[in-house]
């Protein structure tokens, strides 16, 4: 059982600005290619099935912390034991950490290619962590906070994926459901990457006030992401054809091209560096997950773990020089991402009902 001060606890409703900045991320910038390799024209399904499954996981996830009375690391040592548990525990905080320097290299190569060829990739990986340092020794209310403006100032961007249903040809859209249930599983699994993070909920779960009304929250939260994703993947249908948006590496990107107004001449360089406030969430997030899980694991001050974290990170980030280093990557958290969801998080849901019913028989 673990029990946080009141005065290091979020509101419930908060959760909805958590988990929405999680799975809202670098990946809106380049999802639709991934997506609609198998699919082509039905990638919308694909986008839907996946926020399906996601808000299953939710609700799995609500069912495994209500039982356990605290964060994923009391899971971990009540259905394991010590060591299994703490093995479990500690290779949760790599997973964490590994979502963050995807996310954080994969800006820094957008950034690179739209912006700055340039760019000092150790320089300015250092100075993106001494702030992610600085907000997450703030504690857990202070990530609240960046999260919720996360969310918030970043808003309007939205707005800009109107500009193109001018241009748009929904003849794009037709015929609709026009491929096989592989493909749209096959299309499901691409899009893991994309909507994974709310998965932080195993560990942030404690510091909810009244956690059984964020509940509500959460499910709302995946359900505006799911949507949002959604109506980016039909323009970006309508505005391409399958072959021109199989040759976009970043569509919402090349999409904010045609963007023209009276006092912005080239809006996606806008875009990008407003992204920068929609990262930021997201990997202050992970790395705070990863300390804590560490924190909670070997039962050490979080902010003597958050230093090694940050270390780690940068390491990885600063080496990860080419494409090839930044493709593996993203295959490698995006196949961590679907396993978390389709594997590690019911197999502790049903290994948690059975080991209930085992102990009730017993008394």
């Amino acid at each position: 059982m673990i029990k946080i001060a009141e005065r290091f606890q979020v509101s419930h409703f908060l959760v909805f600005y958590l988990i929405h900045s999680l799975q809202f991320g670098v990946g809106v910038l380049g999802f639709q290619r991934i997506v609609a390799e198998k699919t082509g024209r039905d990638a919308w399904v694909s986008v839907i099935l996946a926020g399906i499954l996601v808000h299953i996981s939710v609700w799995m996830l609500y069912k495994i912390l209500k039982d356990s009375g605290g964060n994923v690391i009391t899971v971990h040592r009540n259905l394991f034991g010590k060591w299994i548990g703490g093995l479990l525990s500690v290779g949760l905080a790599l997973y964490f950490c590994l979502l963050a320097i995807t996310v954080l290299r994969t800006y820094i190569e957008i950034v690179q290619v739209w912006m700055f060829q340039d760019l000092n990739v150790w320089a300015f990986t250092l100075v993106f962590l001494l702030l992610v340092y600085y907000i997450i020794s703030g504690g857990f209310r202070v990530v609240t906070g960046i999260s919720f403006f996360g969310v918030i100032l970043p808003g309007y961007v939205l707005l800009t994926f109107l500009f193109p249903l001018e241009f748009s040809d929904l003849s794009n859209l037709a015929p609709p459901l026009n491929h096989s249930i592989k493909d749209f599983a096959q299309s499901t699994k691409n899009m893991s990457l994309t909507i994974i993070g709310f998965e932080a909920l195993l560990v942030f779960y404690p510091f909810i006030k009244n956690p059984e009304k964020s509940k509500k929250w959460a499910h709302i939260a995946v359900a505006f992401s799911t949507v949002i994703y959604t109506l980016i993947m039909l323009v970006s249908l309508a505005y391409f054809s399958e072959e021109q948006l199989q040759k976009n590496v970043w569509a919402t990107l090349t999409i904010w091209k045609i963007i023209e107004m009276p006092f912005v001449e080239r809006f996606e360089y806008i875009g990008i560096a407003n992204w920068c406030l929609i990262i930021l969430p997201n990997i202050c997030l992970t790395l705070w997950c990863a300390s804590r899980c560490l924190k909670d694991t070997f039962k050490v001050n979080q902010k003597i773990v958050l230093p090694i974290v940050l270390l780690g990170a940068f390491i990885v980030v600063s080496f990860s020089k080419t494409r090839e280093h930044i493709n593996v990557l993203n295959d490698l958290v995006g196949q961590l991402g679907f396993y978390m969801m389709f594997a590690y998080i019911p197999f502790i849901y049903i290994f948690n009902m059975i080991m209930r019913k085992v102990k009730g028989r017993k008394r």
